[in-house]
């Protein structure tokens, strides 16, 4: 299935995909049903906040940009159905925010989505109904837009930090699928590839969600970039073989000390690529940076439910009674970070560096 006709140019960009795009007429949110690839390409057409917080939930749409844009493009329908008394409205958005907000504890990119959207709606109460969504959706809108071009900035600046004829590691999804559009650390790799400076991708699986397997492989093999999957396991071999050169992943929350919290088996990577001499880097914009929590320690970490270990689709694979444990994130210590890369510049938290020196003055 082709990405749904929309009545304005898509803000994601002109890839035959997207995570999610805001429809003016009706209005709703068309989402790709991400738990669905790479079998099937099937779109979501969601008409109120209630829909959309249920899908970042069921990580329907997933990655700590997209649901901060989910989540902004929610209260923009919010603002959309109540056209009547200020107080009305803003209670309402207050409690979507806080329903929404709860979805997912441990990408701090929701959050401050929510957050800047409520600011929106307090400086907006007192106009007309039609007034006051439209300023809704173009903060919305702008949120989604910011991403984007946050998204190509850092794929410009950690592109020049891989190396010429480049393997690149990435673990889980941080592409097109998991931003506004042009991706994270995808967005490093597409950088480095239209540079001429990458020879492959070696996607890792990543259990026990398969994102790797199942969104990263899916976007890299369409936009043509060479990728091969391979367990989570696996990355030690390769390392040490020397057949891995980079690593760049995403991040879901940045502390104070410039500790990652990302996908779970992002940390044993960057273990093993620090033992074999191999850049660690992550790339994420200015909201997922998070100076209220000073260590890496403090960070919440979403347990997510046992069938999601036990079951892959129908097929069983822990036998009914045996508890599984499902930690979505673990952190990564910042003395393991060669880089990260975001819109506002790059930091070296292994030399140092601390994320305020990107954050301060950061809207």
């Amino acid at each position: 299935m082709s990405r749904p006709a929309l009545s304005r140019p898509p803000l994601s960009g002109e890839a035959p995909y997207f995570a999610l795009e805001y429809e003016p007429e009706g209005p709703c949110v068309h989402l790709l049903e991400q738990r669905e690839l790479p079998e099937r390409e099937r779109y979501l057409r969601l008409t109120s906040a209630d829909e959309v917080a249920r899908a970042i939930k069921d990580m329907s749409v997933r990655g700590a940009p997209a649901i901060g844009i989910a989540a902004a493009y929610a209260l923009a329908l919010i603002a959309h159905r109540e056209r009547g008394e200020p107080a009305a409205f803003l209670m309402a958005m207050g409690i979507a925010g806080r329903f929404l907000d709860a979805t997912r504890p441990t990408a701090v990119n929701l959050g401050w989505a929510i957050a800047r959207m409520a600011r929106k709606a307090a400086d907006v109460a007192k106009l007309d109904g039609e007034a006051r969504y439209r300023a809704i959706l173009a903060e919305a809108e702008a949120i989604h837009h910011q991403d984007v071009a946050a998204c190509r900035r850092m794929g410009e600046l950690g592109a020049l930090d891989v190396p010429a004829g480049a393997t690149v590691m990435t673990h889980c999804n941080a592409g097109a699928l998991a931003t506004g559009g042009w991706g994270t650390a995808l967005g490093v790799i597409r950088s480095a590839w239209a540079l001429g400076k990458l020879k492959k991708v070696l996607a890792c699986e990543t259990r026990p969600y398969l994102q790797g397997a199942r969104l990263t492989a899916w976007e890299l093999h369409r936009d043509g970039i060479p990728v091969e999957v391979i367990t989570d396991s696996m990355s030690g071999h390769f390392l040490a073989r020397g057949e891995i050169d980079f690593v760049v992943v995403g991040a879901d929350r940045i502390a104070k000390n410039g500790d990652v919290a990302n996908k779970i088996g992002t940390y044993g990577h960057a273990v093993l690529a620090d033992a074999h001499g191999v850049p660690f880097t992550v790339a994420a914009p200015i909201s997922t940076f998070d100076l209220h929590t000073e260590t890496g320690a403090q960070i919440p970490i979403e347990e997510r439910s046992r069938e999601e270990v036990a079951k892959v689709g129908d097929k069983v694979l822990v036998a009914e009674g045996i508890p599984c444990r499902h930690p979505a994130f673990d952190v990564t210590p910042a003395r393991f970070v060669k880089a990260i890369y975001s819109e506002r510049g790059v930091i070296r938290p292994s030399a140092g560096e601390l994320p305020e020196r990107l954050v301060r003055g950061a809207p």
